[in-house]
């Protein structure tokens, strides 16, 4: 008996799937398994470990018994330690289940029906969905690679209307590698200064993985810090992606909301997981230091190599560990219309994971990471190279 089913997918959730980024590096987890040689270049995770003092911290505290709830905001200890770290007050800080659940947080707090929210493209893939799901619009202002991937003050005034709730901005960009410097922050401060509606959510997930110097928007404009969000967590420069850690910085009554929306999803995050960040944040960044330098050569040595691929034009990025060239002339010249249509051809002949440019909102490039292995970004870019010059 066929018996129909009385579920219905919610307007908020029309077109949202799991994301681009998860698909192809599932699809290439699949075809490795069906016995493919695969190279993924595709995903944000350093191939570093967890520094080995934090898994002892969590250890310790996991023997001590701290594996109960933990309050809403987070731990005492986490909340001061990220607080002393941005110049803040506790009361300013919430410590959630990844740097993601952050910016969920903050849009089911703040966002209505009709209220828009800027981002920059290239842009994190996860950022457009975020804002559907609270309700919000999204209004993408495109930045090309002749704009370095980054938003100028004048692209900025043109953008904002009476509606706009929030402007994103993440530097270092993923997946572009920008960083604003100071004079560029202080140019868009003074436009959002007219405009005293809009906050500003500053994600900078990658701040300790930057190449040229980084500043972080709160402190080149400390007058607007009553509008900022600062998302920031441990995944990426302490290799603690499944922790799931991430914080939020910002104006106390701001905090509290985005707490009870907290209170009401995870309740909190894991209190070992935080007894772990607090070692992270609070211990030696000498590890962090080696690591930039191991990622900046890895950089320059992918810049280098996909420079030297027919159809790839490859700027270098200023932070965190990725590259996104221009992709036009291969895709013209194996006969793609789109960005996808050219990565996926990629995985099925070369046998490499790339993303498309579409998924962070400016076809035409693709993302990848080098955070990987240099024998694994050696063999993926010979491959692209081999394949880029083939007949077929």
């Amino acid at each position: 008996m066929n018996i129909e089913s009385p579920f219905r997918r919610a307007k908020r959730m029309a077109g949202l799937e799991i994301s681009e980024i998860v698909q192809i590096a599932e699809r290439a987890a699949a075809l490795k398994k069906a016995g493919h040689s695969v190279v993924s270049l595709a995903t944000g995770e350093p191939d570093f470990p967890t520094p080995p003092e934090v898994i002892e911290a969590a250890h310790r505290a996991a023997l001590a018994g701290q594996t109960k709830y933990t309050a809403t905001l987070g731990t005492a200890d986490l909340r001061a330690a990220v607080a002393a770290d941005a110049g803040a007050n506790p009361a300013e800080v919430i410590i959630s289940t990844g740097a993601k659940q952050v910016i969920a947080n903050a849009m089911l707090a703040t966002l209505d029906p009709g209220d828009e929210v800027l981002m920059p493209a290239p842009y994190w893939t996860s950022y457009s969905d975020i804002v559907a799901m609270a309700g919000g619009e999204a209004t993408v202002i495109p930045c090309s690679m002749e704009d370095s991937f980054k938003l100028s003050a004048d692209r900025l005034a043109a953008a904002l209307t009476p509606n706009t709730r929030w402007v994103m901005l993440n530097a270092p960009s993923n997946p572009s590698g920008a960083i604003y410097s100071p004079d560029e922050i202080a140019a868009l401060a003074t436009v959002l200064r007219q405009h005293p509606q809009v906050m500003i959510l500053a994600d900078e997930i990658y701040e300790h993985l930057n190449f040229v110097p980084f500043t972080r928007f709160a402190d080149a404009a400390p007058d607007l810090r009553h509008r900022i969000l600062t998302v920031n967590g441990a995944s990426k420069a302490w290799s603690m992606t499944g922790w799931r850690i991430g914080w939020g910085i910002g104006p106390a009554a701001l905090i509290a909301v985005m707490g009870a929306v907290q209170g009401q999803i995870t309740s909190g995050a894991s209190s070992i997981s935080q007894a772990a960040a607090l070692a992270a944040l609070t211990g030696d960044r000498a590890l962090i230091d080696s690591r930039r330098q191991a990622l900046r050569a890895r950089r320059d040595r992918v810049v280098a190599g996909l420079n030297a691929v027919p159809g790839f034009d490859c700027p270098s990025p200023d932070g965190a560990f990725y590259v996104f060239p221009r992709i036009t002339g291969a895709m013209q010249a194996k006969g793609f219309a789109t960005d996808a249509a050219f990565c996926e051809w990629l995985l099925e002949t070369a046998g490499v994971a790339i993303v498309p440019g579409r998924a962070f909102g400016l076809p035409g490039h693709a993302r990848l990471s080098f955070a990987y292995a240099d024998k694994d970004l050696d063999e993926g870019i010979a491959r692209i190279k081999t394949a880029m010059e083939s007949g077929t």
